[in-house]
């Protein structure tokens, strides 16, 4: 079966989704959930716990990249192609604080061929407080999978 074929585009990003999310245990660890998934989009949340603030009291930097990060590589597996991150960058713009929603929205600028480039919106009650830049890298393998083309001649 080639689930390119049977399948929509939302239908396939959902089954990439649910797939990536049963393996990816840092997510789940950090209490992220999963809020959309579109082809080539994914918005997920996290709750700033007390195990997430720094000696300033707000949300350590090293959480919100991590849950842009996972909004990204959420948005930029959704085609049933493995991809990682090849390189990610972040602004802050606004502290996080102890028990603030954050609300990662990642968007595809740019794909093609194994390289991607996607753009993830971190916000509190719509507010901005981060900018990431993530570029991808298609690896070897699908989430789901794809029946062989036999493409021998006879």
């Amino acid at each position: 079966m080639n689930v390119k074929a049977t399948l929509s585009p939302e239908d396939l990003a959902h089954a990439c989704a649910d797939a990536m999310w049963k393996e990816d245990d840092a997510s789940q660890g950090l209490g992220m959930e999963i809020v959309e998934i579109k082809p080539g989009q994914a918005t997920l949340s996290m709750t700033v716990r007390p195990y997430m603030v720094n000696g300033q009291r707000i949300a350590h930097g090293g959480f919100i990249f991590t849950l842009a990060d996972s909004a990204f590589a959420f948005a930029c597996n959704t085609h049933n192609d493995r991809v990682v991150a090849a390189e990610g960058n972040i602004t802050f713009i606004r502290p996080g604080k102890l028990g603030d929603r954050l609300v990662a929205t990642a968007r595809e600028i740019s794909r093609s061929g194994r390289s991607g480039i996607y753009d993830v919106r971190v916000t509190v009650n719509d507010i901005v407080i981060a900018e990431f830049r993530g570029h991808s890298r298609a690896i070897a393998g699908t989430w789901l999978p794809v029946a062989e083309t036999d493409t021998k001649q006879k």
